[in-house]
């Protein structure tokens, strides 16, 4: 059995990003409806670690969250850069940049439930719970969406849908082409404690095996990324604990200390993938099932933080009449080219620079990393560019 409706506003997927989106809206009166794989309040116990950059908070702040965040989130006063087996090593702090801190580390699920218990308060927001798109067709007058719910399959007809599922489901979309660099690296996620206290410094160290970072998440502990190679990575995932803390201590060395715990391990394979365009005739696609980022400069959901808040400006300021026409998608992919382009060619270059052993390259990067802590508008670009993206 199917129906099929109409609405103004669809978004598939009720994730940070879809959920940023649909509040957005709200602020400037549009009401959205909400499709969500996901059961309710299935994400609200994820302790994985989202690094905030300081203009996400801007966005919290304006839909009136991060009051109640801010207890539950660590502060990034320094970020630490250094290169194994040289001296060279860059401070990036706060202070000297006139922000409270260059970020923030918060569990996804904290998040989550603070962005949903946001939406349960607005009526304007309709969420559908276990809600599975099946497919999405973009068209001349509307979008159609396709979605299971409740064992009965229905379709609904938006005059502007955002996906924004994390790029979990769905194959091709009409019109949209995908391409996508396997950097043949893992990347390994866990929880640390160590033996001296963080004092709120990041600390991301390069490596020719790639790099590590370490983010203080909490009163003494670290969330934990560690990639290389995909064999190295799934060896390590299989050592004990002691085993592992061992192996963490003699690649990253002695800054923090000894590694005393470590929690559940998990991996995942990296790769930078992007849609070209990201716009369809009523269909725009936002967060990381637009552009998926290396994880190196914590960029990638804070892409997509902003792609939610810029499209909701961008339909407030838009005629109903007009949504999804093509002279609003031309304006929605020049408003967001600069930022996405940016933090794809950024994270690649780091990856591509700093993970490489050539000889003579490792000289340069130690001199570079030197002299960043001597050129004070090198190191203002570099935080303008992790704060805000290109245009911050």
């Amino acid at each position: 059995m199917s129906s099929t409706s109409e609405q103004d506003m669809l978004i598939v997927g009720g994730g940070p990003v879809g959920a940023t989106l649909a509040l957005a809206l709200q602020l400037k009166g549009i009401n959205a409806t909400v499709l969500e794989a996901r059961g309710r309040g299935a994400a609200h116990q994820d302790q994985r670690a989202l690094a905030l950059s300081y203009g996400s908070i801007l966005i919290l702040e304006r839909l009136g969250l991060w009051d109640e965040l801010e207890p539950k989130a660590t502060a990034i006063n320094t970020i630490h850069v250094s290169q194994r087996g040289s001296l060279g090593r860059s401070l990036l702090k706060a202070e000297e940049h006139g922000q409270p801190a260059l970020g923030y580390v918060l569990a996804y699920g904290d998040l989550s439930a603070a962005l949903d218990r946001a939406i349960e308060k607005l009526p304007g927001i309709t969420v559908h719970y276990e809600a599975e798109a099946l497919a999405i067709e973009p068209g001349h007058d509307t979008a159609q969406v396709k979605y299971q719910y409740q064992g009965q399959t229905y379709t609904i007809q938006a005059k502007m849908v955002a996906l924004a599922d994390g790029g979990r489901s769905l194959g091709d979309i009409p019109g949209l082409e995908r391409e996508t660099k396997h950097y043949g690296h893992d990347a390994l996620v866990s929880k640390v404690s160590c033996e001296l206290a963080h004092d709120n410094i990041a600390y991301e160290r390069f490596t020719p095996a790639g790099p590590v970072a370490l983010l203080p998440n909490g009163p003494r502990d670290f969330s934990l990324v560690w990639t290389g190679k995909a064999e190295e990575v799934q060896a390590l995932l299989a050592l004990d604990d002691a085993s592992f803390l061992q192996a963490l201590h003699a690649h990253f060395g002695d800054r923090v200390g000894r590694f005393l715990t470590v929690g559940k391990r998990l991996t995942f394979p990296l790769k930078l993938s992007y849609l070209k365009p990201v716009t369809a005739p009523h269909l725009v696609v936002i967060g990381n099932a637009a552009q998926t980022m290396h994880p190196v400069a914590g960029q990638g959901f804070n892409v997509g933080m902003r792609d939610a808040w810029e499209l909701a400006q961008l339909l407030a300021s838009t005629p109903l009449s007009t949504w999804g026409h093509e002279a609003m998608m031309q304006a929605y992919q020049a408003s967001r080219k600069a930022d996405t382009r940016g933090g794809l060619l950024f994270t690649d270059f780091l990856i591509n620079v700093f993970s490489n052993d050539m000889v003579g390259l490792r000289n340069i990067r130690s001199l570079g990393l030197g002299l960043m802590d001597l050129v004070p508008f090198a190191k203002q670009h570099l935080v303008s560019k992790m704060s805000f993206g290109p245009k911050g």
